[in-house]
């Protein structure tokens, strides 16, 4: 039987701005650099552009200004037919008269590979994504996340550079997405792919990722590893976008070094200045970080509190604004209307850069 290899590649944009009809600005001047053999996501909210900045890679659009590369090549003006790139639909897009040996073949029969070797590519791709004994089958005679494997097999057997995944799992529920963006990072991994990945879920893209690319009306809000966006947004949309967070308002009183004294309510903070000077600031710090008790901190007050099964949810009043706060232990969790004292762990609040 055939293997499947891949030449993954580096993918670079310089200065690409799209800009439709009308005037409409859907990337405007982005420049980043995908390492080869990489999972980098594209992450943010709807109309942010990344969808866009996934179809330039592809070639399905053109820049309007800039220069994309793919490797070594200048592809800014090659059409998608020549990029020697896979893509995978949010609607998986499978033939529903053709079987599932029949769906993973069709790019093959169209890309001048020999068709002799097409069954044996078709079954290692199928071997793949662990559907060896389902060749036979219609695609309507499959789960969601079987479909979902056929599209991954049919992008895996052209041998591409550079695979995409365009809001891959959204068609899926819970648990299901959860096994399949496992099993598309062990494949990414198992053949070193060079994967860019779209979506809005910043569950996933923490889940998945290498490296994540928050993008914000049209341009790059931050890149870097999941933990740095999670540990060090900055802006007050990324604290907020990558897994939630209570924004606060603060003030500096005193910068050494870098290291910065924060006041923030009656508290005194010590916390890494992050090239903020003295004077007005903000603080993100995540729900599951906040600490509540009795004796010294900010009062606050329960004002809701939630039982979700894993934790609790509890929104709280205080002279520093509202504050959402996630607790593991559910038994020990304050009821509506007590009083707590507020605090801030070593850990848990950054200041977010000016």
């Amino acid at each position: 039987m055939s293997e499947i290899g891949t030449q993954a590649a580096s993918i670079r944009f310089a200065g690409v701005s799209k800009v439709y009809p009308g005037g409409v600005t859907a990337v405007d001047d982005i420049s980043l650099h995908i390492e080869a053999g990489t999972l980098v996501t594209l992450l943010g909210p709807s109309g942010c552009g990344k969808t866009t900045t996934l179809r330039l890679i592809a070639g399905l659009e053109m820049a309007s200004t800039g220069h994309i590369a793919i490797g070594d090549e200048d592809v800014t003006l090659v059409p998608a037919t020549e990029r020697d790139v896979s893509m995978v639909f949010q609607s998986y897009a499978l033939f529903p008269h053709m079987t599932v040996a029949e769906n993973v073949g069709y790019g093959l029969r169209f890309s001048g590979h020999p068709k002799a070797d097409i069954p044996g590519r078709v079954a290692a791709g199928l071997d793949l994504v662990g559907l060896a004994d389902y060749t036979a089958r219609l695609p309507s005679e499959l789960s969601g996340g079987q479909q979902q494997r056929v599209a991954v097999a049919r992008a895996l057997v052209l041998e591409p550079r550079v695979l995409l995944f365009d809001e891959p799992l959204s068609n899926l529920d819970a648990k299901l997405r959860r096994r399949v963006r496992e099993e598309i990072r062990e494949i990414q991994g198992k053949l070193g792919l060079t994967v860019v990945y779209v979506t809005h879920d910043q569950e996933e893209a923490l889940a998945v990722s290498d490296r994540i690319i928050v993008m914000n009306q049209a341009v790059i809000a931050q890149d870097g590893t999941p933990r740095q966006l999670y540990e060090a947004p900055e802006s007050a949309f990324v604290a907020d976008f990558i897994g939630e967070a209570n924004v606060l308002d603060c003030e500096v009183v005193a910068v050494e070094g870098a290291r910065a004294r924060v006041q923030i309510g009656p508290l005194t903070l010590d916390l890494p200045a992050r090239g903020r000077a003295a004077g007005p600031a903000r603080l993100a710090v995540r729900p599951d970080r906040v600490g509540l008790g009795s004796g010294e901190g900010v009062p606050g007050r329960v004002r809701r509190a939630t039982y979700v099964g894993r934790h609790m949810e509890v929104t709280l009043e205080s002279e520093i604004g509202e504050i959402f706060v996630l607790l593991a232990d559910a038994d020990a969790a304050p009821g509506v209307g007590d009083e707590v004292a507020i605090s801030f762990p070593d850990g848990g609040p950054v200041l977010l850069p000016g």
